[in-house]
């Protein structure tokens, strides 16, 4: 399988105002978490609501907790993710994923609708 992009919209849900739209968004099924650079999230103006210790494929990293809106297919959401200072490129995680109702679709490298389990 290749790689999934998706055209991404993020926003600070608290100041509406500041709004940055990026092209490609890399969907990574491995991540639990959304991740965007911390440059993305400066200019939106995210603020650090905390930290949060994770193990990458090359090592321990502590990250900033934050909050943004987020946009994809026409689907919104409000989502947890994780601010990087190393990262040049958002990766859009499982929980993002699964609040919007989307889930990979293998066979096409796209993202299609699918249900929420509440079990």
């Amino acid at each position: 399988m290749g790689h999934v992009t998706v055209r991404v919209k993020l926003g600070n849900p608290v100041s509406k105002s500041k709004e940055k739209v990026v092209d490609k968004a890399l969907v990574d099924t491995g991540s639990t978490f959304t991740v965007v650079p911390r440059s993305i999230a400066t200019k939106l103006g995210l603020r650090s609501l905390g930290k949060r210790r994770v193990e990458t494929a090359n090592r321990s990293q502590l990250l900033d907790q934050s909050f943004a809106s987020i946009e994809v297919d026409g689907k919104n959401t409000v989502t947890p993710l994780l601010i990087s200072g190393t990262l040049d490129k958002i990766l859009i995680g499982v929980i993002t994923l699964e609040a919007l109702g989307l889930m990979v679709d293998p066979t096409k490298g796209t993202l299609k609708e699918t249900e929420t389990l509440l079990l």
